[in-house]
């Protein structure tokens, strides 16, 4: 059975559908993604999931038991890491862990060793005695997740977890969630970095309007979505700044190169499977770019291709 069994499912807010009649299925260790802009239903759909949000319609279970029936027997199993952190920050960093495992009910000699354990994993032993408040974010981020693990979850739910990190603090916790996932437990999280969701997620749904789009690996969802390559061509605009349009006004130069291309003010895109070759086109045709350079497609190109480049607010 799946840990994650959702049919049909779908959230309102008055007249507001948030989340409108989704299937998701997540197995048992299982890194499992939920991307989407602003606005595309992510968050009520990890809420519903957390049981700490009833469903509007439609079918859920967690561990083969029903959120609105079972919800304190589900919240136990889970771990959650919340988009801002939310630690006591007046207390130490091991006292944050011990509160949290009371919350639990576990005994103390049990959250003992699990404090020792997790300080471990989040490489915090040093810092064990220090207040919350000054410590860095990627320090911060990394007790969080650690607090998360206090009961010792099958599944960790992690929203936006490394949301205004640095990049080598957002390497760091990667490894954690990496390490995380070799030992079984079930990872089910949101984010906005493409990067991220490549590295860490098995299977993924891109959510917009609060549907799914699209769902499977990275990879999958590369080939499906997108070419191969992508050729970024910059031309010459003759004294066309970015406001007046730039490179929109130039896409009808190279039409027909590639399987798509792509306008942006600054740029071209040109999605083929061989780059090199479409700006062996584009030069045949007597063009000379400014620059060029020939990219492997990536999860954001399928990212902005299936959810549009608009800002959602």
């Amino acid at each position: 059975m799946p840990i994650l069994l959702a049919r049909g499912l779908t959230k309102t807010f008055g007249d507001f559908e948030a989340v409108k009649g989704i299937d998701v299925e997540v197995a048992k260790g299982e890194a499992f993604g939920f991307l989407g802009p602003n606005g595309a239903g992510k968050s009520s759909t990890m809420k519903m999931v957390a049981a700490t949000s009833p469903r509007t319609g439609g079918e859920l279970s967690m561990f083969g038991l029903d959120p609105d029936v079972d919800g304190a027997a589900i919240r136990a199993r889970l771990g959650s890491c919340p988009q801002q952190d939310n630690l006591d920050e007046e207390l130490t960093v091991e006292e944050n862990l011990h509160v949290y495992g009371r919350f639990f009910g576990l005994p103390r000699a049990v959250i003992r060793e699990r404090t020792e354990e997790l300080l471990d994993f989040a490489q915090l032993t040093e810092r064990r005695r220090d207040k919350v408040e000054p410590l860095s974010g990627g320090m911060k981020r990394r007790l969080t997740i650690a607090r998360a693990l206090v009961n010792d979850p099958d599944v960790l739910l992690l929203d936006e977890p490394t949301t205004g990190l640095d990049p080598q603090a957002r390497h760091v916790l990667w490894d954690r969630l990496f390490r995380l996932k070799r030992r079984g437990v079930t990872l089910i999280l949101t984010t906005h970095y493409m990067d991220e969701a490549e590295q860490l997620c098995d299977r993924l749904v891109v959510m917009d309007h609060g549907r799914i789009v699209a769902e499977g690996s990275p990879r999958a969802l590369i080939q499906e979505h997108s070419t191969r390559e992508v050729l970024e061509l910059r031309l010459p605009v003759d004294g066309h700044d970015e406001s007046d349009g730039g490179h929109t006004e130039l896409a009808h130069l190279v039409e027909g190169v590639g399987e798509r291309v792509e306008a942006l003010p600054d740029r071209l895109l040109i999605y083929a499977d061989h780059g090199d070759a479409a700006l062996e086109t584009v030069t045949d045709r007597g063009l000379q770019p400014v620059s060029a350079l020939v990219r492997r497609s990536t999860l954001e190109d399928v990212f902005l291709h299936l959810t549009g480049r608009t800002l959602v607010d």
